[in-house]
């Protein structure tokens, strides 16, 4: 399929979190995602991809030659419910992590809406993802955010002891791809996840891999599909 999904996720059948109907169609919204998207008038010497969210010109510098730090359009897909769902999920003073944060979009946008925010990824990309929340964050936020690497699957209770860490908000943008650590990923869910947290996952669904993913997680979670886009990646240039 070439649908772009947004599903939110509740863990092991806890009541679904309620959410109205979006009533606009979908070309409208994609249309509306979209132009929050810009580029500067003129190129400096550091390149960046502006987006308008959370009544913020948020600035995001890309690292072109790793392919975890670059906008990918789930990463909007999100940042856009965030915002046009503040008041069903609520982000203020709640505890978020996000997962694969690669340029920390969303992590941004999140912690403009007032939550206190963990943005994790792999060691190579900390730097980059450090700077541009750095930038965007800095005396605009309630809580300011903050980075920590997060390797999928590894040394979980060391770093993120379930003891003493508690999560209202997992969130994650296109973190389901071709790649070989999809184990790794449903292990991590599943450590970061207490009976209350809820699940916010942006995906594109490409190939079978991914499908069979899906289908594993519904396994340990209950799954909730609250928007489809199939055009979000066609616009995408």
């Amino acid at each position: 399929s070439d649908a772009c999904v947004f599903s939110q996720i509740n863990i092991r059948g806890l009541k679904r979190l309620t959410h109205t109907a979006w009533e606009k169609e979908d070309e409208q919204i994609v249309a509306e995602i979209m132009e929050r998207r810009f580029f500067p008038d003129h190129v400096a010497y550091k390149t960046w991809e502006g987006f308008h969210f959370a009544g913020h010109e948020i600035r995001i510098t890309e690292a072109t030659d790793c392919y975890g730090a670059v906008v990918w359009p789930s990463a909007l897909v999100l940042c856009y419910f965030l915002e046009t769902h503040s008041k069903q999920c609520n982000l203020v003073d709640k505890n978020v992590i996000e997962i694969g944060a690669g340029t920390g979009l969303v992590s941004i946008v999140a912690s403009l809406l007032g939550a206190f925010v963990t943005a994790t990824d792999l060691p190579e990309l900390l730097g980059n993802l450090e700077y541009n929340i750095l930038q965007n964050t800095k005396q605009k936020c309630k809580h300011q955010p903050c980075v920590k690497e997060l390797s999928w699957g590894i040394d979980l209770e060391k770093n993120f002891p379930r003891s003493s860490c508690h999560f209202d908000y997992i969130m994650a943008a296109d973190v389901v791809y071709y790649h070989p650590f999809l184990d790794e990923l449903l292990l991590t869910f599943d450590h970061l996840c207490k009976n209350d947290t809820v699940i916010l996952w942006a995906m594109k669904f490409r190939l079978e891999n991914e499908n069979r993913f899906v289908d594993r997680f519904q396994t340990l979670f209950d799954l909730e599909m609250i928007s489809n886009f199939p055009i979000m990646w066609r616009l995408w240039d």
